[in-house]
């Protein structure tokens, strides 16, 4: 609800906002550049998390085994913290998914625009949007297992 409208605002600033400043875009575009920066902060607050979650002493004990900053991340911290965020970053790409609905304001190339189109035309509303529901879940559940899967396999490794 609140996220959503969020999402909208951001939409609507890429769409309605940059023309004003004389930066003409398409509506995918605004589309694009909304949901990418919508998702990205909570992709990179999942990253921040994940990192900070890890023991400061990890980093200690990498940098005093004589690996610099940037190697301590990528050979110690980083693959400790990828196993914590994917989870959250697996809920995220679905909420992607879903979250495309959003574009339908503005860029009318989506799944409901298009299903709102139909379910006029043709009266059947219900079954229109049920079909509809199938469809994305159809997308949701494959990526759902997906991000099941790769968690049960990295939390052996």
């Amino acid at each position: 609800t609140y996220y959503r409208r969020t999402l909208l605002i951001q939409v609507f600033f890429f769409f309605f906002g940059l023309p004003s400043l004389g930066i003409q875009i398409g509506a995918f575009t605004a589309g694009t550049l909304g949901l990418t920066v919508y998702t990205a902060a909570f992709i990179s607050e999942a990253i921040r998390a994940g990192i900070h979650s890890i023991s400061k002493g990890q980093m200690e004990a990498a940098r005093a085994s004589g690996l610099t900053y940037i190697q301590a991340m990528r050979y110690v911290i980083l693959p400790q913290a990828f196993r914590i965020v994917i989870p959250p970053l697996g809920n995220q790409f679905i909420n992607l998914v879903k979250n495309s609905s959003i574009l339908g304001v503005i860029a009318g190339m989506d799944l409901m625009y298009h299903a709102d189109i139909v379910a006029s035309n043709t009266l059947n509303v219900f079954d229109t949007y049920i079909l509809v529901g199938f469809f994305y879940l159809t997308i949701t559940v494959p990526l759902s297992i997906l991000v099941n899967w790769l968690e049960r396999r990295l939390k052996h490794a």
